[in-house]
């Protein structure tokens, strides 16, 4: 008996030390949590972490905005242990012919990297979560997911692949800031559904730069900004109607979100819509 509840509580201890909660397999994708390093903030830890889905050979799944169509992950932490917050940031996604249209979001693998603060700093904190998610091939099957991974000290395993992704989060930066990657220009032209038009540059050599626009809240289902000509040498320009806004709303004073991207950098810039 005294060898048996030994084992229980080694194997309840190194259940806890997990650096990575078992994969909860779909039809065609996988899901888990990852444990990364902890941060010091104002001599706070906050805790970092990850949710990592991988999805079969030409399956794909959705960004917080999903384009055309397609639906964007639902987090729900409830049930989770000496959890103050959970922020779940996004890396750089991409677009993808899906049905009749365009959408937005990842291939193959992706890791949503999360922020963790803990109630009690001393303690280790322990993350639930359900996870309702899509992924599509030619048709979508719906996934729902439930996860759960202590975080503490430990030394983790899957380091490298947090701070990769965490990598391709876009950055914040003003319009018209100096960097490898810049939103030169946004302008707005009149009519009832005005046209947003956005001039990228970039000081690498490039094949690709892609733009994502967003509005004020999830209602908002702004068209995929497409490429146009008209933009000086080493320019590109983007443009989109101001359209698919919820009924009763008004652009005017209105924060549109732009999101650029390479296959090296993605920066975020906030456009007021004065």
């Amino acid at each position: 008996m005294i060898a048996a509840a030994t084992s229980l509580v080694c194997s309840q201890k190194a259940a806890d030390a997990a650096d990575a909660s078992a994969w909860n397999s779909g039809a065609h994708s996988a899901v888990r949590l990852i444990a990364g390093r902890p941060l010091k903030a104002s001599g706070a830890p906050v805790l970092r972490a990850g949710i990592e889905l991988k999805m079969d050979t030409g399956w794909k799944t959705y960004w917080r905005h999903p384009g055309d169509s397609g639906v964007p992950p639902r987090f729900e932490f409830g049930g989770s242990r000496n959890v103050k917050d959970i922020q779940v940031s996004w890396p750089a996604p991409v677009r993808f012919a899906d049905g009749g249209g365009m959408s937005v979001g990842y291939t193959t693998q992706v890791v949503l990297p999360l922020r963790v603060i803990p109630l009690d700093p001393l303690a280790p904190a322990t993350v639930r979560l359900r996870l309702v998610y899509a992924v599509c091939e030619k048709l979508c099957v719906p996934e729902d997911a439930e996860l759960e991974l202590t975080l503490d000290t430990t030394e983790p395993s899957h380091e490298a692949a947090l701070r990769a992704s965490e990598a391709r989060v876009p950055k914040r930066a003003a319009i018209g800031a100096d960097g490898p990657l810049a939103i030169m220009a946004v302008s707005r032209g009149p009519g009832p559904k005005p046209r947003v038009t956005v001039d990228i540059i970039t000081r690498r050599d490039v094949d690709e730069i892609d733009l994502f626009a967003e509005g004020p809240s999830a209602d908002w289902s702004l068209p995929l900004p497409e490429p146009v000509a008209g933009a000086a040498s080493g320019v590109r320009r983007f443009a989109f109607e101001l359209d698919g806004l919820p009924p009763g709303a008004e652009p005017q004073g209105a924060t549109l979100t732009l999101t650029a991207v390479t296959g090296a950098e993605a920066i975020e810039v906030a456009y007021h819509l004065d």
